[in-house]
């Protein structure tokens, strides 16, 4: 069978096949561990789980047990934090059970975190905030490159860096976010409206009046004094779009393309220091 990319290194990396189980205080296969000796671990990204879903897992493992073991890291007084399966653990606790199937390994704070994102990351159960949330502790207390962060969790650069992009939205953009009234699309283009207040009246608008990402986009601009698109782009040659899309895949960042008789210009984008980084790499 050939092997896993991008999301399923991290875990596989830490989940052994093929051993023999082992007892409690070492190393090696699936052992039993009583629940109430594991802690939550303290990097999980993940703040919000769907109650319901919990209660369909807990129902699971009534009648089947935990199929998949937990991945624990042993800690202080003879207790173990979590590493990667909080909602198996909490659905484990309304189950009833005693004890839960673990494998154990040793975990630095770098891996709680890099896993319990790989693995939050893997079923899409983390909202936009709490993955920008966690990307930037891993930038900031890991000092790892987006390209890095990227690797890791089998995304492209460019959506690391979009993510994290949308921390730099007020509060209320954030919340709206969050709660799924508006989309990452909707934030990103209201990150383009710098005055926090002006971002939450903008905000009022895009929700009361329904606008899409692209309404948005244009409210946006408007506000922020910056010029919409030409209306000419629409009507921009097949082969110029083509041409445009193909340079936005190989350099991972928006490009513009402007063709006329005697030549043309090509614009290329770039929104952080280490986009330009990464540019400058890949064109020079």
């Amino acid at each position: 069978m050939p092997p896993r990319s991008g999301l399923g290194k991290g875990l596989d990396a830490l989940i052994p096949t093929g051993q023999k189980t082992s007892g409690p205080s070492g190393e090696g296969g699936v052992t039993q561990v009583p629940i109430d000796l594991i802690q939550r671990n303290p990097r999980q990204p993940r703040e919000k789980f769907d109650l319901e879903e919990l209660d369909n897992l807990a129902a699971s493992i009534r009648e089947h047990g935990v199929i998949q073991p937990l991945i624990v890291s042993p800690s202080k007084g003879g207790l173990y934090t979590l590493v990667a399966g909080e909602r198996r653990l909490q659905a484990a606790r309304k189950a009833g059970l005693k004890t839960v199937p673990v494998v154990i390994r040793h975990a630095t704070d770098q891996q709680f975190l890099e896993l319990a994102l790989i693995e939050n990351v893997q079923r899409a159960d983390l909202n936009a905030i709490e993955e920008a949330e966690a990307y930037q502790h891993l930038a900031r207390e890991f000092k790892l490159s987006h390209e890095t962060i990227a690797a890791r969790v089998g995304k492209s650069r460019v959506a690391v860096t979009n993510t994290l992009r949308l921390l730099d939205a007020s509060a209320p953009v954030k919340q709206a976010l969050v709660d799924g009234r508006i989309t990452e699309g909707h934030a990103r283009a209201l990150l383009a409206v710098t005055s926090a207040k002006a971002q939450e009246d903008v905000l009022n608008k895009v929700v009361n009046l329904d606008l899409s990402v692209r309404q948005t986009e244009a409210l946006a601009s408007k506000l922020s004094g910056r010029k919409p698109a030409s209306k000419k782009r629409s009507s921009q040659s097949a082969d110029v779009t083509d041409v445009e899309r193909r340079l936005q895949s190989s350099l991972g960042t928006r490009v513009s393309l402007k063709h006329g008789k005697k030549g043309g210009t090509v614009t290329i984008y770039y929104y952080s220091n280490e986009d330009l980084d990464a540019l400058l790499e890949k064109l020079t």
